[in-house]
């Protein structure tokens, strides 16, 4: 998706190590933490997919689409989702991302992962307002106040709120990473 191979590698790797991170936090004993964990595992692994660099791998033209149809699928998951809880809603707000995203790379000419095309250019800067203002919001509540003991040796790593935000964090930046180059 990106014009030099090393960015694309480094956003590669960061999707695909969030997106196992999320699939060991479906391990978890908390109900909430694996319900969620599944969608941002897909959602890690498909922009990694998504970022693999052009010069590397073009995919046929039939995986747009059917990346379209996928994160159309966990949309319409994350909004009924929503109705327990508005977390969710950014989970919608990222299957909607991605889908934008097949659907420009679809259209581009030859696929050629972003390069020289242009979205709608003010879904684009919607998108990009709304995953910069969710890194930096994410950033600043990551940051400790105090630290206390709190019990957490009991709970496993998985279970930890503070890195299930860092990987929500971490995505939201590959988001604006592969929405730039649109």
């Amino acid at each position: 998706m990106h014009g030099p191979a090393s960015p694309g590698w480094l956003l590669v790797a960061l999707c695909a190590a969030t997106g196992v991170y999320c699939l060991l936090r479906m391990r978890s004993s908390v109900e909430e933490q694996r319900r969620a964990a599944g969608g941002e595992a897909l959602m890690g692994f498909g922009m990694a997919a998504m970022a693999v660099p052009a010069a590397v791998f073009t995919p046929p033209a039939w995986v747009w689409p059917a990346y379209a149809v996928v994160f159309g699928a966990a949309g319409l998951r994350a909004l009924w989702a929503a109705r327990s809880g508005r977390h969710h809603l950014h989970h919608l707000v990222g299957a909607a991302a991605m889908v934008y995203m097949a659907v420009v790379m679809a259209a581009s000419p030859a696929h050629a992962h972003g390069h020289g095309t242009s979205g709608t250019p003010v879904l684009t800067g919607v998108l990009l307002l709304y995953f910069t203002g969710y890194v930096l919001l994410t950033g600043v509540r990551l940051i400790p106040v105090v630290a206390v003991a709190d019990g957490r040796a009991a709970a496993g790593w998985g279970d930890w709120p503070e890195l299930a935000l860092a990987c929500r964090l971490s995505m939201a930046i590959g988001m604006v990473a592969m929405l730039l180059p649109l």
